[in-house]
C-alpha cells in the first residue's frame, strides 16, 4: 500500500502510534479479507471488512498527505 510513500510512512510509523496502529489495522484487515475469500467466507462479511479496510486507506492516506504538508516535503 502507498509504495510511493515508504519513507513517509516509516517515519510516521515510529513517531505517531496511532498512525503505526492504524497502518497495522490496515495490513491485518487485509490479511483476514485474503483468509476470509479463500476459505469461501460469508460475502456480506468479506465487504463490511473490504469497507473497513478502504476507510482505513484513506485514513492513512491522510495522514501521509498532513505529514508532507507539515514537513514541507
Amino acid at each position: 500500500m502507498f509504495h510511493e510513500y515508504r519513507e513517509e510512512i516509516t517515519k510516521l510509523k515510529a513517531s505517531d502510534n496511532y498512525f503505526h496502529n492504524l497502518f497495522e489495522k490496515h495490513n491485518a484487515l487485509d490479511e483476514e479479507i485474503e483468509s476470509l475469500v479463500k476459505s469461501h467466507g460469508d460475502e456480506f462479511t468479506i465487504e463490511a471488512k473490504k469497507k473497513e479496510k478502504l476507510k482505513l486507506k484513506d485514513e492513512v492516506f491522510n495522514a501521509i498527505i498532513k505529514y508532507k504538508k507539515e514537513n514541507n516535503l
